[in-house]
């Protein structure tokens, strides 16, 4: 593969590189899980990337990849940007590891030009956002923020039963790179130390319409809708496809099936903002001649309102719970996930409408219905996020495209943000 010259064309192949081939783990799709063969290969890569960019790499106790360019005083707190690199099964190439791309074409500029900013710059690649491998998400930028509970990884496995801690010891490093023993009881020690992130940024494509249908390249985000993620057990009795008359089964999928729809019906009611989704779910004994005896099902809520989305989860539970008995079925309704909204820092919104506003182009801001690293990381120092228009909307698909020309356009905006920090006062 040629690849074209520094610049945002070739922060779009590179996640078109990433895309394919070795980097994930379906031949015929892109599934980039956290802790994976193609996860290892990916940091592998990206390693070299930083390196070429001028950065020292290292891999901290979570597994995430960090790039560090020194600051005209060395060991100074750093500016912090990236994103995730892990993805949805059957994802598209740019949501995350675009972000990730782009932190590092702004270091490669800054290097090529010899320019050395009043505060380091780090690119990191979080190896879990999505939550594809393991039940909760956004594991590692919790072990960055030092915001990860101590028991929140306890007994966490994969769908083979795998625990985290065994994945974390297995994974192969990037050779070359520093760093830690992996494992569970190394996630602790992975965040950073108070005091020595100023900031942080993070591009990401919309994964929405707004930008698109405005006309317009770039967005200055102004806060992450509140999330919460469920997990439900539907526990019913098996029993023989052919013989179970239908009037004395118990079947779990069935009443899963009328859950889902409720799910479904809470949210459309509210005329809101309010989003609810049944992204995963799983049948056992999972044959196709035994009425199902279990269904395990995730049940994602969000909006920008916290009272809003807790309101919508109580009436989702009260429904699920009234649904299962009526049918004489158990049910397990746990909560696994608990993300508030979160706000952008009005002053680094204002450092980024200023460096759009330089391009020539018009300001917008906007809010994201989707979660982002960033709003685990604004516990840990004030955060700001960019987002570039996406073709259609389209996220989280095969079909995501992004247009290299606004990819160049977030590029420059980002190398002027870092520019208009290093003019902002510091203690």
């Amino acid at each position: 593969m040629v690849m074209p010259p520094p610049g945002g064309a070739r922060a779009v192949a590179r996640c078109d590189e990433l895309g394919r081939g070795r980097f994930s783990e379906e031949p015929d799709m892109l599934f980039r899980a956290f802790l994976t063969p193609a996860h290892a290969a990916a940091l592998e890569r990206l390693a070299g990337w930083m390196a070429e960019a001028g950065m020292s790499v290292r891999l901290d106790g979570a597994a995430n990849l960090i790039g560090r360019y020194e600051g005209q005083t060395p060991g100074a707190p750093c500016l912090l940007t990236g994103s995730h690199i892990d993805s949805v099964r059957d994802g598209g190439n740019y949501d995350g590891p675009l972000g990730i791309m782009l932190g590092i074409e702004t270091v490669a500029a800054l290097h090529a030009a010899g320019e050395r900013p009043p505060f380091a710059i780090e690119v990191i690649a979080f190896g879990d956002e999505e939550g594809s491998r393991f039940p909760a998400s956004m594991i590692c930028s919790r072990a960055a923020a030092g915001s990860l509970p101590a028991d929140a990884t306890d007994g966490v496995v994969d769908r083979d039963g795998l625990t985290l801690d065994a994945a974390l010891q297995a994974f192969p490093k990037p050779p070359g790179v520093p760093a830690p023993i992996l494992g569970v009881a190394g996630l602790g020690r992975a965040g950073y130390r108070p005091g020595t992130v100023l900031a942080f940024l993070e591009a990401h494509i919309e994964q929405g319409p707004v930008l698109e249908a405005e006309g317009l390249a770039l967005g200055t985000v102004t806060g992450i809708a509140a999330q919460l993620r469920f997990r439900a057990v539907v526990s019913g009795r098996a029993g023989h496809a052919g013989t179970t008359a239908m009037g004395l089964r118990a079947d779990a999928l069935a009443g899963a099936a009328e859950m889902v729809l409720a799910v479904e019906r809470i949210a459309t009611d509210d005329s809101s903002d309010l989003v609810a989704t049944v992204g995963r779910l799983s049948v056992a004994p999972g044959a196709v001649n035994v009425v199902p005896g279990r269904v395990e099902f995730s049940v994602d809520v969000r909006s920008g309102e916290v009272a809003r989305r807790d309101a919508g989860a109580a009436r989702i539970g009260e429904a699920l719970h009234a649904i299962a008995a009526a049918r004489g079925l158990g049910l397990t309704w746990e909560q696994v996930q608990d993300l508030p909204a979160s706000p952008c820092d009005p002053q680094l919104m204002a450092l980024l409408d200023a460096a759009i506003a330089d391009l020539g182009l018009p300001v917008r801001r906007l809010v994201s219905g989707a979660g982002h690293d960033a709003m685990v990381m604004a516990g840990l120092a004030p955060m700001a996020m960019l987002f570039i228009r996406c073709a259609g909307g389209i996220s989280h698909n095969p079909a995501e495209k992004v247009d290299p020309a606004d990819v160049e356009l977030a590029l420059q905006a980002m190398l002027g943000f870092v520019r208009r920090f290093g003019d902002v006062p510091r203690a």
